[in-house]
């Protein structure tokens, strides 16, 4: 039988490594993107070239309208939809809470903690039996003098991963979330943190960064049957950080 998960943000680094493993495990694959049309028709490519089918769609989480749409289409054009991995997120520029902005503040948290409720409200509308969120180790470590809007916003994830799972548990809905540590993906490029993140290697207990497909790995577990006793989890995978 035929299983279906949306993948947000898939058009690269983790959500694509995520897109990619969850194909190679038998699902069929709704890659969602904001920006990055080509590179998404490239992750959609590969999903299909291991058999499996691949829907892409464009959306901004952080507005609802989009969001219905986004469910409306998945509806029409593929097989039921099984499951969600909440994986779309922005960073931003290093910053100091005293020089942040109200418009930084109102988007990080619009997409990265409302844009995956939103997806979670309508994905347990559609009938998904197990979400993840891709959170970060960065919700436990605040991230000062870098981004702590970004990191409260992953903790206010993870309590939302919590309560949720506790919520629709009795109800056979799993809810999840991976934290990655520092992944090397170009996500870190946009945010113009390259060099810090290179320089933070040092404080790694494993002393590398970690690769997306590490993290793709952690969540087609969560998904998977063998992870059937398995909710309200936050699992660190982050070389020991």
């Amino acid at each position: 039988m035929s299983k279906t998960v949306l993948v947000t943000g898939a058009s690269r680094g983790i959500g694509a490594a995520t897109a990619i493993a969850c194909a190679n495990d038998g699902f069929d694959v709704i890659v969602h993107y904001a920006d990055a049309a080509t590179q998404a028709e490239r992750v959609a490519e590969r999903i299909r070239a291991s058999g499996q089918r691949a829907l892409l769609v464009r959306a901004d989480v952080a507005r609802e309208s989009d969001v219905l749409r986004m469910f409306s289409i998945i509806a029409s054009e593929m097989n039921p939809l099984n499951a969600l991995v909440n994986n779309a997120g922005i960073v931003d520029v290093a910053c100091l809470v005293r020089d942040m902005s109200v418009a930084r503040m109102r988007r990080m948290f619009d997409v990265n903690v409302v844009g995956a409720m939103l997806c979670a409200r309508e994905g347990l509308r559609a009938g998904v039996s197990s979400i993840v969120n891709v959170s970060s180790i960065a919700a436990s470590l605040g991230s000062p003098g870098l981004y702590v809007d970004y990191a409260a916003s992953k903790a206010a994830l993870d309590t939302f991963t919590k309560g949720l799972a506790r919520e629709v548990a009795a109800q056979g809905v799993r809810v999840n979330a991976v934290r990655p540590g520092i992944i090397d993906t170009d996500i870190h490029a946009s945010g113009g943190h390259e060099q810090t993140v290179r320089d933070s290697i040092a404080g790694i207990p494993m002393q590398r960064l970690g690769r997306a497909e590490e993290i793709a790995a952690a969540v087609v577990w969560l998904l998977s049957d063998a992870a059937s006793y398995t909710t309200g989890a936050l699992l660190d995978v982050g070389g020991g950080r």
